[in-house]
């Protein structure tokens, strides 16, 4: 018996009736020889992990745009933060934690530069449209390794691309990473915004101190605390009704005083205006695109597509590069 077999046969004793498991997944578009070590969803953490794009989080935004200091958050430490939530929730509900750890450091990797400043652009010039989790998944099954893509398991691309509100992952460790989303991006989006003025704790109405505590260390708690709890022996994920409308109040107060404020937003116009300037000059020079990009280029729609795919995968440091060789007159970039 290989080490893999015998971790298989570890989930099979230990993990919850309605968990995944790794030697049941529905398998990959391209047939593989299996990891003598890894089971599957160990191997697709691996291969995110290792990829291009998990690196490239690091300098895209999340919600503050370039903040002057080192501890507001990235995409990529927003990331970490899900995949810790994740697996801290799966292995309290014995379900699986390779998958959700899988699953939580995928589910960012298809964001623009710029956080949703860069999305809403690409969306409103790509007549193809444009949406951050179905590009999470393009990434993994065609652009990673110079077009070949990363092969995941069904189960790990099926919960990246389900990851959002809107979305319904197959299993449960995708409903996991779902709800640890949106609990941590609530949760630290407030402690930046504390960080840099704009909310204090005081700001923070009654009505969702009440039910999750009065600091972001609290509710972050909570959140966790009460969806074990909740999802406890069932094969269901879910908070209770009172902390679920805590959470349904919580977003309505972080998009009223944080999301649209006009301190945190203010350099978002110009953002966007780099997104539609280089989409424009790309796609009136597509030879400079990669060339693993130039050559799916076969007509109008797919120039378009890879287009897109070039400038949604940029830092948003690379891309304020980009547009000032391209568009600044070096003269004028070091006065």
């Amino acid at each position: 018996m290989t080490i893999r077999e015998e971790l298989e046969q570890r989930e099979r004793e230990i993990l919850a009736p309605w968990a995944s498991l790794s030697a049941e997944s529905r398998g990959r578009e391209r047939d593989e020889i299996p990891c003598d070590i890894r089971p599957a969803f160990q191997r697709d953490r691996d291969r995110i992990l290792h990829s291009k794009s998990f690196r490239r989080l690091k300098d895209k935004t999340q919600v503050f745009l370039a903040p002057f200091g080192d501890h507001y958050r990235t995409r990529m430490t927003h990331t970490l933060e899900v995949s810790q939530n994740a697996r801290t929730i799966a292995k309290a509900l014995r379900l699986n934690e390779d998958l959700v750890e899988a699953i939580a450091l995928g589910h960012d990797l298809g964001h623009t530069p710029f956080g949703h400043a860069g999305e809403r652009a690409l969306d409103r010039v790509c007549p193809l449209g444009f949406s951050h989790n179905v590009q999470s998944l393009r990434l993994v099954d065609v652009l990673e390794r110079d077009g070949k893509g990363l092969n995941l398991s069904w189960e790990v691309r099926d919960g990246i691309l389900n990851h959002q509100t809107s979305g319904s992952p197959s299993t449960l460790e995708g409903r996991i990473v779902r709800l640890s989303d949106k609990i941590a991006y609530f949760h630290h989006d407030m402690d930046d915004a504390m960080r840099a003025g704009i909310l204090t704790e005081e700001d923070v109405p009654e009505e969702i101190t009440s039910v999750v505590g009065k600091t972001t260390g609290e509710r972050l708690d909570h959140f966790i605390h009460d969806l074990i709890r909740t999802s406890q022996g069932k094969p269901v994920i879910a908070m209770s009704p009172p902390v679920a409308q805590a959470m349904k109040d919580m977003r309505a107060f972080m998009h009223r005083r944080v999301y649209a404020d006009p301190v945190a937003k203010a350099e978002e116009h110009k953002a966007e205006r780099v997104v539609e300037v280089l989409y424009g000059y790309y796609l009136e020079h597509t030879e400079d695109l990669p060339a693993f990009l130039r050559e799916m280029v076969v007509d109008d729609t797919s120039k378009h597509r890879e287009v897109c795919d070039y400038i949604s995968a940029m830092s948003d440091r690379f891309a304020i590069a980009k547009y000032e060789e391209l568009f600044i007159p070096k003269s004028w970039s070091v006065l």
